[in-house]
């Protein structure tokens, strides 16, 4: 789909567009939106509000052909609730409802004149960034294993959005921007929902690789040997019931200045996971193919910054293998020394992921980086505590941490992608005690996320850090069943304002 931004600053211009379709916003007390009011010169949509033909509820639609007075072939009404503090929710509801219509319409342009400067709390850069994440999740299509392909929609092949003149310098960043990171978001889905046949770790590998080559990014992606040379013997451990050869992947986009501490991303990229000895349920195991989503969302914000060409030092670290159950794989109760030198407890292989991310952060070390965020989809307990609204946010608690977890939830929250804060203290190192190693990969039970993000604080003591557990927000079960994309939008927006 093909997005462009055009400045309508009287009522003239915006009837006079000649396109197939306008979507214009009515509201529950019988009104229109300014927009509307600059086409219903003969009073049409008054009299279907009127009528009841519309109610103006959240996500109402009504579409009038051959309006009098506009150019348009039609005109779309969408209901957005109550005009005098249109919310962020009913927006989203109307957006997303012109889009399920526009998906059935013949037209293959529209315009979209939503009053997206009303937007009670939201900005017009937003609103922008928003409805082209939406139209890009409206026009996503998760069959590309499928032999027959589903019947494709008829579809809008250009989005034209209708912003105030007074806008349009900024309003063209901002829609460059929200295509850059509905790009990476896309890529994070495809990596996601691949079969784990497909999706290995030589794949995330190969993928890396495009993605350096289309954005002129530097890339190293380290073998099994390598590893070993580094004393990787965590995240090896990991990969001793599997054959599929374990990937340690390295891109950088160098777009600041060439002194500029990097932020490093650092992404859990379990392909598969069995939970290897310590073995998972049989039921939705299926979905374990999702626990690479941490990995695909580092791919994935890097798609977006090489898009735009982000002016900051990003560095990603993909620790990518499969947790898999064999007679030579890792036991319980096996011991591990980690890159740091730290000797591990495995008391449950199917906690696997801070086995192979402590060994990433330790690598990490090496780019004095300016700040460190790791991405995984860690722990079920995060799920319990958060649900799949909030990933979970982890950070040490002082001024510096302070500061990174303050620019991340606003970040998330800037990008409808929001987070919550959680604990991360001395506490919960306690439960990770074992009689015959320095910690244990799990801890007593209770806290299981904090724990988890407690773990992984113990490699991360030279830099300052943060930990997000996306395992309730990257992906969905049941009939909706597929990855969001999130935390893509979150990152790129943290990004884009370090990069500010």
């Amino acid at each position: 789909m093909d997005f462009s931004i055009k400045a309508y600053d009287t009522k003239s211009t915006l009837a006079a567009a000649k396109t197939g379709c306008i979507a214009v916003a009515v509201f529950e007390n019988k009104k229109l939106s300014p927009q509307a009011i600059d086409l219903d010169s003969a009073g049409e949509m008054t009299a279907a509000l009127k009528s009841g033909d519309i109610s103006g509820k959240p996500g109402t639609t009504l579409l009038l052909r051959g309006v009098t007075g506009t150019s348009a072939e039609r005109v779309l009404l969408v209901g957005m609730g109550n005009d005098s503090a249109i919310s962020e929710k009913n927006f989203m509801s109307g957006v997303q409802a012109a889009l399920k219509v526009l998906t059935t319409l013949g037209a293959s342009d529209t315009i979209i004149a939503l009053p997206i400067e009303e937007v009670k709390g939201r900005t017009i850069d937003w609103a922008i960034r928003s409805m082209v994440q939406a139209a890009h999740d409206n026009a996503y299509r998760s069959d590309v294993q499928k032999s027959k392909k589903d019947p494709a929609p008829i579809g809008v092949k250009k989005l034209t959005l209708a912003i105030p003149a007074t806008a349009a310098s900024d309003a063209k960043i901002a829609l460059a921007q929200g295509i850059a990171i509905a790009h990476g978001a896309d890529l994070c889905k495809d990596l996601g929902n691949l079969s784990a046949n497909i999706c290995t770790p030589t794949y995330l590998a190969n993928t890396a690789k495009k993605l350096a080559k289309d954005y002129d990014m530097a890339l190293e992606v380290l073998d099994r040997k390598q590893m070993e040379a580094l004393k990787m013997g965590s995240f090896l451990s990991v990969t001793n019931g599997g054959d599929e050869p374990p990937k340690f992947i390295v891109l950088k986009h160098m777009g600041g200045k060439a002194k500029d501490a990097p932020v490093v991303l650092v992404g859990k990229g379990i392909t598969f996971d069995t939970g290897g000895i310590s073995l998972k349920g049989g039921l939705a195991m299926d979905e374990m193919k999702y626990d690479m989503c941490g990995a695909a969302s580092v791919l994935g914000t890097f798609r977006a910054i090489g898009e735009m060409n982000l002016k900051l030092n990003v560095i990603g670290v993909i620790a990518s293998c499969e947790n898999m159950p064999s007679g030579s794989a890792t036991k319980p109760g096996d011991i591990v020394t980690s890159m740091n030198g730290l000797t591990i407890e495995v008391l449950n292989t199917d906690a696997e992921g801070r086995l192979v991310l402590c060994d990433a952060l330790t690598y990490s070390e090496r780019f004095n980086p300016a700040a460190v965020i790791d991405i995984a989809t860690l722990t079920g307990a995060c799920v319990v505590a958060l649900g799949h609204h909030n990933s979970g946010l982890f950070t040490r608690s002082d001024a510096e941490h302070d500061k990174l977890a303050d620019q991340l939830l606003a970040a998330g929250k800037n990008a409808s992608d929001t987070a919550w804060r959680m604990p991360v203290e001395e506490a919960y190192n306690e439960q990770l005690k074992s009689n015959f190693a320095d910690l244990a990969n799990i801890g007593t039970p209770g806290g299981g996320a904090a724990t988890a993000a407690a773990f992984l604080e113990n490699f991360t003591r030279k830099y300052t850090w943060a930990h997000l557990d996306i395992a309730g927000t990257a992906w969905k079960s049941g009939s909706a069943k597929g990855a969001t994309g999130r935390p893509v939008p979150l990152l790129t927006n943290f990004l884009i304002a370090r990069a500010a």
